[in-house]
Formats: structure tokens, sequence, C-alpha cells
């Protein structure tokens, strides 16, 4: 196993820090990664949720991508022999807008290298809404739309299903990000009915094996507080390298200071679960 950060962002993240790469990257380097991923957003459709404040905050514009390439390939170039860097983008599911995602990827499909697919968005009340916003977003916007949250989670990992499905569709390494997103806020709502998320997350592990789909273990969901978790759990880990899915250690950093949070959660996973199957885990 190389030590492997698959899920990062930049100053092109309009949520994120101003703080140049060169400050992840060295980050990088002091804790002994050897590969870096690159993932931004990328942009959405026009108006995907109406709420015009929330949208500027949510992805870049078509006019930034060659630049945040470009800003990328830069830096492959610098550190080239020390880390390896790749040009990645972070790919929201958009559901029935596929063309909307090739739109994004085909100028650029021999320039990825890696894509996280994630469910950010579900239908909810007056079009799109965020799964990961707020709680009281959340709650207005999807629980009281769907009326429980069985049904939200439901709808939630039906999405990812499909997302599994539109990823194999893309070019280069591919991953499903942050796949317990839906649990962002789990002490601060009604709670989940763990047996269903269990179930969902074990339905996905074949179509993961069968489309050659990775898992983004996504680390950011101990460092908030209405989480507290990791956003894959150890079991999903364990079934995922005993099928051959590749998972990815992500830290989901939106500051140089997360580069490399909660790598320890994902050593002891793997490990447990390597021992627990023969299996190496994702290369």
């Amino acid at each position: 196993m190389i030590k492997w950060d698959g899920h990062t962002h930049t100053k092109f993240c309009k949520h994120g820090h101003s703080d140049e790469l060169e400050r992840y990257l060295d980050r990088a380097v002091e804790l002994g990664f050897e590969r870096y991923s690159v993932t931004e957003h990328p942009p959405l459709p026009e108006r995907w949720i109406d709420d015009a404040p929330l949208m500027a905050e949510l992805a870049m514009g078509f006019e930034e991508l060659p630049a945040y390439f470009a800003y990328v390939g830069e830096y492959k170039r610098r550190y080239e022999g020390r880390l390896e860097v790749t040009a990645g983008l972070e790919i929201d599911y958009l559901h029935e807008r596929f063309d909307f995602t090739e739109r994004i990827v085909e100028p650029w499909a021999d320039t990825l290298e890696d894509i996280v697919m994630s469910v950010h968005y579900l239908p909810g009340r007056g079009g799109m809404r965020c799964v990961d916003y707020k709680p009281d977003d959340f709650r207005t916007n999807l629980l009281d739309y769907y009326g429980t949250m069985e049904r939200v989670v439901d709808a939630y990992f039906d999405h990812v299903e499909l997302a599994i499905a539109a990823a194999a569709r893309l070019p280069g390494r591919k991953r499903i990000g942050h796949i317990g997103l839906i649990a962002k806020f789990r002490t601060a709502l009604p709670p989940a009915d763990g047996e269903q998320v269990r179930e969902r997350m074990e339905r996905l592990v074949p179509l993961l094996a069968k489309a050659g789909i990775g898992v983004d273990v996504n680390t950011a969901g101990l460092r908030v507080a209405t989480c507290g978790e990791a956003y894959v759990p150890e079991w999903m880990i364990r079934a995922c390298v005993e099928a051959g899915v590749d998972c990815v250690y992500g830290s989901d950093s939106h500051k140089p200071e997360q580069v490399g949070f909660g790598w320890d959660y994902w050593q002891q996973a793997m490990n447990a679960a390597s021992r627990g199957s023969g299996a190496a885990g994702a290369t």
C-alpha cells in the first residue's frame, strides 16, 4: 500500500481556504504521503439549487476549469520526485443530468486522473436540496418533504447506486465519495435506522465490485460535531476489501492543517480488514 490522500480541495473551492496548494502539499510530504489527489468541485447546472447565495458557495464556474487544471499541473511538475500529485475532480451525481457531467469531463478526459463521485443533492422541497448543508435546512427541505428519516435514507442510497452506474462511464480512477454522508447531522436530527443503513450499504458492495469503482474512506465526519464518525464504517471497509473494492483514504481537506486527518482510522481499519481477508488493500 502507498500512503495516499485521495480526496482534497484547493483555493478554487468556494467554501474552502485561500491558501495555495503548496501548503497542502508540503504538509503531505511532511506526513510521508506518496500520492496526493486534488479533487476540486466542478461546475453545477445553473440554479441547480434555487438559492443563489448557497449556489455561489458550492462550485467553481466553467470559466475556472482551465485555470484549475493548469494550477494542478504546475504543482505536479514542482513536486515531481517528492510527491505524486494527481489531477482530479469531485463530481456530483446530478440526477437525470449526465449530459452536464459529460460536458464537464469530455474536454479534460486526457487530464483527469482521479474522479470522486459524490451524492450531495436529493430531490426535496422546491427542487434539489443539499444533504450536507445545515441541520435545519435538512429538516425543512428533506425530512419534512420525505416524511421520515427512513425515506430520506432510502432516497439517498438509491442515488448512490445510480452514482456508481454513472461513475463507471467516466475516465480515470473512480471512487464514490463519503458513502455515509447522510449521517453528517446524525446527532441533530431524528436517528436513522442503523439496520436499514447497513443493509443499504451492503447492497453497494457487489455493485462497486462489478463496476470497478472504489470507495473514498472519508474521515471528515470525525471532525464534524454533529457526526463524530468516519463516513465509511469499519465493517464496510472490511466488506469492500473482501470483495476486491479499492478503499482509498480521503481527508477531504479544505484547509492545509486537515491533510492527513484521520489517517490512523483508515490505517487501523485497513490493517484489520487485510488480516481478516488476506487482501492487500488499495494501490
